[in-house]
């Protein structure tokens, strides 16, 4: 068997294989011999058909099929061993690639189209600055998550007289011209209102220090100027009917309710940290600005890699890759789209192609690698960050490692985990090879950056 590689250029190659019939002769003949032990055809008995009739019958497909196998073995085999650095897949050139026929030939030429990786080299050392932006968490802040947890944990409580944000509860019943019930008007049992979210501002004010069991008259059309949503909702008729409903209502109140936002003692400090984390509101105030600091270093942390794919991309510069042959590439990966497509995308493919390629280099550089428990904590530690934006702060470890674990039995997740393994670790060993300008922002700066 023969091998060459043919540098077109410096981003191309066409590599040539060609295959004797001793190359692949024996492959061929050992396929056979197992495949009669197994074959089962009529007059014969098991392991007995005789290997002419068997040639005569499956000869073809069992030599293309060896063929093809020993192809790949010795394609991928030379590129891995020369240490060639292909990007995409090798594909046979469409004009010197002959056609084979496995009924006549005995030797065979395969020709390759060879995508070559770009050469180039990326440093980064003290002398590089980057930016390195940490959020401040203010007392603004802080007062908003506490209250979250407050209200969070809060809940609801029978009054007696209305307050603006209560919520009322009681028979809705039409009225006619006469202020009387309409007889075969429509009525609403326990219907429920929340006033302070009526649009009309004179309907709103006949709730103001009503009790339970007053008898108001409202106009829902009025109430919620004419809005369908909200009026079909009420009085439980269609919203093309709703147009229509502009009739007064009776109101009987049955039953008032506030909402009572949970108290800052230790049950609430115990349900947010676990129990007995912090014994006084200083301590718990210190606890919670302490983990929204630490979950906005993963934020820091993805902004600074950014900043680093930037900066790098602009430092290492245009780099010269084979667009026709990387276009051939994206086609075949997209063959349910057309041209345009392919001509609208590429710029794009090759931004995160060129990205690609210097993370490959900084993983070498750094020796960065990632194993299992690697994956694992990631997994963990995304699934904390879900359950603190639902202000689950206390969550136990069993539950983290069963929610990591599950996600880890999905491939397309297990891929995402990896990346951001990887780029976490190299923004770690970037950061303690340049030179970070620290910088304190809010989080409206921050959040700005990415607009």
């Amino acid at each position: 068997m023969n091998i060459s590689l043919e540098n077109l250029d410096k981003v191309s190659a066409l590599l040539t294989i060609k295959m004797e019939k001793a190359d692949y002769a024996g492959k061929v003949d050992a396929a056979l011999k197992d495949f009669r032990k197994k074959a089962n055809m009529p007059g014969f008995r098991p392991g007995q058909v005789p290997m002419s009739l068997l040639k005569k019958r499956f000869g073809k497909e069992v030599l293309a099929e060896e063929v093809n196998k020993l192809l790949g073995e010795k394609l991928y085999g030379y590129i891995r061993e020369n240490n060639i650095n292909i990007l995409g897949e090798p594909l046979p050139n469409e004009e010197r690639q002959q056609n084979i026929d496995f009924d006549t030939m005995e030797e065979f030429e395969f020709v390759f189209d060879i995508a070559l990786a770009p050469e180039f080299k990326v440093e980064l050392t003290a002398d590089d600055t980057l930016d390195y932006y940490t959020i401040n968490v203010d007392e603004d802040m802080l007062d908003k998550q506490v209250k979250m947890y407050t209200q969070r944990a809060g809940n609801y409580e029978k009054v007696e007289a209305y307050e603006e944000k209560d919520m009322v509860k009681g028979l809705l019943a039409e009225l006619d011209e006469n202020g009387n019930t309409k007889e075969g008007g429509i009525q609403v049992e326990h219907a429920v209102m929340l006033p302070d979210y009526m649009k009309n501002d004179e309907e709103k004010q006949k709730f103001a220090g009503c009790k339970v069991n007053d008898v108001l008259v409202i106009n829902p059309y009025k109430a919620y100027e004419g809005h369908d949503v909200e009026l079909s909702s009420l009085l439980k008729i269609k919203k093309e009917e709703a147009a229509e409903m502009k009739s007064d209502f009776s109101y009987q109140i049955e039953e008032i309710t506030r909402f009572k936002e949970a108290e800052l003692n230790q049950d609430l400090f115990d349900q947010v940290l676990g129990k007995d984390v912090v014994t006084s509101e200083a301590d718990f105030r210190a606890k919670i600005k302490e983990l929204l600091e630490n979950q906005f270093v993963a934020d820091s942390n993805y902004k600074l890699m950014q900043d680093v794919r930037k900066y790098l991309v602009e430092k290492v510069g245009e780099l010269e890759y084979p667009e026709a042959l990387l276009k051939r590439v994206m086609k075949l990966n997209n063959r349910d789209k057309d041209d345009k497509f392919i001509e609208e995308n590429y710029p794009k493919s090759i931004e995160e192609l060129t990205w690609h390629l210097i993370k490959e280099q900084l993983v070498k550089t750094y020796g960065i690698k990632v194993e299992q428990a690697d994956v694992l904590e990631t997994a963990k530690n995304v699934t904390k960050i879900q359950f603190a934006q639902y202000g689950m702060m206390n969550v136990p470890e069993d539950m983290l490692n069963n929610y990591a674990q599950e996600m880890l039995k999905k491939k397309e997740q297990v891929d995402g985990l990896v990346s951001r393994c990887i780029e976490d670790k190299l923004g770690v060993a970037i950061s303690q090879v340049v030179t970070l300008n620290k910088k304190s922002v809010s989080l409206d700066e921050f959040n700005k950056m990415f607009a």
